[in-house]
C-alpha cells in the first residue's frame, strides 16, 4: 500500500464490456457506452471525469459492439489523456474476470487504481474518497450512497464492509459475524483498490468483483464511502437517459 501515492499518479479502469441489457433496444446494435446523455456518449462522460481529478492514464475493457468502442476513441482526441483498450475477446468476463484480464496494465503499480462503471454517472468528489481511502488504506474503497435499490451491501458502524443482501429476495450473504446493527446502502459503481487485491482473486475466469469483496472481507478491509447527497444516476435502462439528461444538464469540459 502506497499512502504517500497523490490521485494524479494513479491509473483508472471502466467496465464498458457488458451486453447492457437493460438498455435495449438501444444495446440491439451499439455498446451501453456509447449512450448519449445530452449529446455526449456516457464512455466520454467518464474518461472527462476522471481526467478532471487528474487521471492520465485509463484502461477500457471491451466486448459488445467492441469494434464501436474502438472507432469512437480513435477519433477521440483528449489531451494528456493515454487510453488503452482491454479487448476480451472470448468474454465478457463480468467485473472481476475483466480486473483480472486487464492486471498487466496494472502490474507494474504500486498506486491505488480507480475503477468505474461506464453506466454510472454522479458529481463525486473522488478527490475527498481518495483521501479517505489513503488515510484508512484498506485493500478497497466503495462509493456509496443512501439509496433505494433492490441489491445493498452491509457495513458497521465504522463503515466495514460486513455482508450483502437482496431485497427483493430477503437473501443475506455474511463477510464478518452477522452484525445487528448494519448500515445498508447501494454501491455507486466507483471503487479505490491497492493493486494488492489481484493476489486474493482468481489470474483469469468469468466472476464479479463484489463477490471477491464478499469473499475476502472476512480478512482484509473493504471500506465504504458514504457520498450521499452527491449527484448519482445508474444509466442502465431508457427511462434513466431522460433522468441523466435532467440532472447533468451540462456538457463535460
Amino acid at each position: 500500500m502506497n499512502n504517500a501515492a497523490k490521485i494524479e499518479d494513479c491509473k483508472a479502469m471502466v467496465f464498458a464490456a457488458g451486453f447492457g441489457s437493460r438498455l435495449k433496444p438501444f444495446t440491439d446494435n451499439h455498446p451501453k457506452a456509447l449512450a448519449m446523455v445530452n449529446d455526449k456518449t456516457l464512455i466520454e462522460r467518464n474518461l472527462v471525469y476522471l481526467k478532471n481529478f487528474g487521471i492520465k492514464e485509463i484502461v477500457i475493457n471491451v466486448f459488445h459492439f467492441a469494434d464501436q468502442i474502438h472507432d469512437f476513441l480513435k477519433n477521440y482526441t483528449a489531451n494528456n489523456l493515454r487510453i488503452v483498450v482491454s479487448h476480451e475477446v472470448d468474454g465478457p468476463f463480468e467485473t472481476g474476470g475483466g480486473l483480472a484480464f486487464a492486471s498487466k496494465h496494472f502490474i507494474d503499480s504500486k498506486n491505488p487504481i480507480v475503477v468505474m462503471n461506464v453506466d454510472m454517472l454522479t458529481d463525486l468528489d473522488l478527490n475527498g474518497m481518495f483521501d479517505f481511502h489513503q488515510t484508512h488504506l484498506p485493500l478497497a474503497t466503495l462509493a456509496v450512497t443512501q439509496r433505494e435499490s433492490s441489491r445493498q451491501l452491509l457495513f458497521n458502524q465504522e463503515m466495514i464492509l460486513v455482508g450483502w443482501r437482496n431485497q427483493k429476495t430477503n437473501e443475506y450473504k455474511w463477510c464478518r459475524e452477522e452484525v445487528k446493527d448494519y448500515i445498508p446502502f447501494s454501491f455507486s459503481g466507483i471503487h479505490i483498490i491497492d493493486p494488492a487485491i489481484f493476489n486474493l482473486m482468481p489470474s483469469s475466469g468469468v466472476f464479479s468483483i463484489m463477490d471477491i469483496y464478499l469473499k475476502i472481507a472476512a480478512e482484509y478491509p473493504i471500506h465504504g464511502y458514504n457520498h450521499t447527497g452527491d449527484k448519482i444516476i445508474d444509466v442502465g435502462k431508457p427511462e434513466s437517459i431522460l433522468m441523466a439528461e435532467s440532472l447533468f444538464e451540462s456538457e463535460p469540459k
